[in-house]
This record gives structure tokens, sequence and C-alpha cells, in this order.
């Protein structure tokens, strides 16, 4: 699969956490950008023809005219998994413990540096992942399903359920034996043909969910 190409737009206006950039046809509303060097955290709030508004969650001193805007085609999105109740984040799911961690390497400010970029759940440690036994190949599961889940604490089970936007026929899943010394979360557990892109489709421990777009539910 070819990579996807980066889109750019550029900074033409500067005030305070409202920046105003050009080159921006084909943005969505609430899109994602980077902006700047380096790569400040921003959101687009308005479309005017080719030019956009993008409201900067961080700093945005020594942003100037010229600056590249990156566009990720995608919009500001949480990650839902495991460890997301251990974590103390800020507004845009930064986890702070992580970010103070980093700033401090190599005499770095323990201050937020600006357009740091930290995963927001750790993709490196392991969870002991217990597979739904009822899970088997063949199956057809949708939204909401229980494939497993990971006992966090002796307080928090957290339950790995198919993601609202997903189902299908299951096609594999995992062997318990590959399980024995934990799991990340970037592992895929099960795997299942989805009836809506009619494509196969990984799950893994976690998923991302767009933060304005609520969760459906079946009961309240």
């Amino acid at each position: 699969m070819p990579e996807k190409k980066i889109l750019y737009g550029r900074v033409v206006k500067v005030s305070g956490p409202l920046v105003v950039a050009d080159k921006m046809s084909g943005s969505s509303m609430y899109e994602l950008v980077k902006v700047g060097n380096d790569r400040l955290v921003g959101e687009v709030i308005k479309l005017t023809g080719d030019t956009a508004s993008i409201q900067v969650y961080e700093e945005t001193a020594g942003l100037t005219i010229g600056d590249p805007v990156e566009r990720t085609g995608a919009p500001l999105q949480v990650e839902l998994g495991p460890g997301i109740m251990n974590c103390v984040f800020d507004g845009i799911q930064r986890p702070l413990e992580a970010i103070s961690e980093e700033c401090g390497k190599e005499g770095k400010s323990y201050f937020i540096s600006r357009g740091i970029d930290v995963p927001s759940l750790d993709k490196t440690k392991r969870w002991d992942f217990i597979p739904n036994p009822d899970v088997k190949v063949g199956d057809n599961i949708g939204p909401g399903f229980v494939i497993g889940h990971v006992q966090v604490s002796p307080l928090i089970k957290h339950l790995i359920m198919v993601p609202p936007f997903n189902g299908g026929k299951v096609t594999w899943v995992i062997d318990p034996a590959k399980l024995k010394n934990g799991c990340v979360v970037d592992t895929v557990v099960v795997k299942i043909h989805d009836y809506s892109t009619d494509e196969e489709e990984d799950l893994k421990l976690y998923h991302k969910w767009p933060v304005r777009e609520p969760r459906p539910y079946a009961t309240k």
C-alpha cells in the first residue's frame, strides 16, 4: 500500500490561540492539524474558501507567517483501552506523568514542552489479556460484543469490546499460548471480515474515538 501523502497549509495570521492558514482546501471541520515547526496541536474551527481558522491548544508564541500547517485528515480523537484509568491526562489526552518524564530527560524543563508528542496510552506496557472463550472463528459479532478483558487492578476489570463502527464474521482469534507473557495494547487479538467495509479488520486492546462524536449506547 503506498504511503499517504501529507498535505500542508501555510500560516497567514496569528492572534493568540487563533491561527489562520491558507492552502487548506479540502480540510474538514474539527480536523486535527499540527501547526508550525514545533507541530503544535490544533483543530479546524472555521472554513472559508481556501482558508481555515484553527484553535491551537498550546502556546503560539514564536509562530510566524509562512510556517507550515500539517493536515492529518482525521478529527481530534482519544484512545480508549487498558491504562486509561491509571493515568492523569490534560485536556487533549496527553499523559502528564509520561510528559514529565520526557521533558525531564537531558536537562529539559519540567514544564510541558511545546509540540511534545507522547502516546496517550502506554504502547510498551504488557497486559494480561483474557480472551472470551465463546469467541470462535465463524461467529458473527457486532458492536459492543465482549471479546475479552484485562484485569487492570483488583477493582477494575476492563472489558475489551468490538468498537461501535465494526461488526462482522470472526476470521481469526489469537492463540492463548501467545498470551503467556501478556500483550501490548497494539496487539491484534481478533480479526473479522467487516460487513460495512467488506474488508478484514484487526481488533486490538484499544481503539480511537472522535472527541466530538457521542458514544452510542443500547440502554442508559
